[in-house]
């Protein structure tokens, strides 16, 4: 279906390598020269990464680079960009602009849900990315998602046009009744889509596990939790892509060992994720996965995703109480200076209820 895509592994530029605050272009520059030569070409940027410095890191460190045809790139369509029907073509021009591109490969509607779905279709974005892809700025009309099975449903029978969709799925997330991660595939695969994996680690969560997760893995081998992650969502028969948020030229050369050659899961390894979903679920770590929306629109910026992994180190007992009180008590911006305004939750693609989390932390 998409006969220019190589291979199975995309680079997500959400989580790039990072110096005092700025994209490390020179590590970005060695990690993107291995994945091209690898064999992978797939790119995944969205307007909002990182204040903005990921699309601008990838016209510096790809797309100035390298000749068009070489690579695949996707960006999107966030709904918090653009507040009438005006202003959508004006954005996606100066995405190619900052992009230092022509026409994206993939343009996605950004983690649509039911309240940004209406936005949608009131500012008419539907209809202009249509006309985008019939003047040749966009070649393929995807989007990605967070909300219940009926209504990716619903979008779907409306929006025709849309030829993939990005989901969240992981081990954890399979049958999490919140993000509904095989009812979502279930629904694409029935309106013939076919699909792209984001969060294929949760934020790190599928990583950094707790000891006696990774020693459920062991006992299988000596390949790292990573990689039975991937594997995990790559597995599924209608998924042509899973994306990786990568960080560091390490984690680059370990996931590009583990997709090339890929080898889907056998029955004893499904079976281990299965158990160490279990051993995971055991620890209540607030299910955050670091993609830092609520940043983009917390009128205090309050570091929510950052509060939130300093509690998820205590939540798997690698801290103590009294550690991760100090930790908290340290931030400039604490838990406690959230103004209950909701505009993260009504944002966050995990459905956290972030203010009471916060007024826990608070009280922490």
């Amino acid at each position: 279906m998409f006969d220019n895509v190589k291979h199975n592994f995309g680079f997500g530029c959400m989580r790039l390598p990072m110096t005092d605050g700025e994209v490390d272009t020179a590590e970005f520059n060695r990690m993107i020269d291995t994945f091209i030569q690898a064999g992978f070409n797939y790119f995944d940027t969205a307007h909002g990464y990182i204040d903005g410095k990921s699309e601008r890191a990838i016209r510096e460190c790809l797309t100035s680079r390298y000749e068009r045809e070489s690579y695949i790139l996707a960006n999107k369509l966030s709904d918090w960009f653009f507040k009438t029907e005006a202003e959508v073509r004006p954005l996606f021009e100066e995405q190619l602009r900052i992009c230092g591109v022509d026409y994206f490969d993939f343009y996605l509607f950004h983690a649509l849900n039911r309240n940004s779905y209406k936005k949608h279709k009131e500012c008419n974005s539907f209809e202009i990315v249509k006309q985008l892809k019939s003047e040749g700025k966009v070649k393929h009309i995807a989007m990605s998602f967070h909300d219940t099975a009926d209504i990716l449903d619903m979008i779907l029978s409306e929006q025709q046009q849309i030829e993939a969709v990005q989901l969240q799925i992981n081990y954890l997330d399979y049958d999490d009744p919140g993000v509904q991660s095989k009812k979502c595939y279930d629904v694409a695969v029935k309106h013939g889509k076919k699909i792209i994996v984001m969060e294929p680690v949760k934020g790190g969560a599928l990583v950094n596990l707790p000891p006696d997760g990774v020693a459920e893995f062991q006992k299988l081998g000596n390949a790292a939790p990573v990689s039975y992650a991937l594997r995990y969502a790559a597995s599924f028969p209608e998924v042509f892509m899973v994306l990786s948020g990568m960080g560091s030229m390490e984690m680059m050369e370990s996931n590009i060992k583990t997709m090339y050659p890929f080898v889907p899961l056998n029955k004893n390894e499904l079976k281990a994720t299965d158990r160490v979903r279990d051993i995971i679920r055991k620890y209540k770590q607030i299910p955050c996965t670091k993609c830092r929306y609520c940043a983009e629109v917390c009128p205090k910026n309050v570091p929510i995703a950052d509060l939130f992994a300093t509690y998820n180190e205590y939540a798997l007992a690698r801290v103590t109480k009294k550690q991760t009180r100090e930790s908290l008590a340290s931030f400039d911006v604490k838990a406690s200076d959230c103004v209950e305004c909701g505009k993260c939750e009504s944002i966050c693609p995990q459905s956290i209820d972030i203010r009471q989390k916060l007024k826990n932390l608070a009280k922490l």
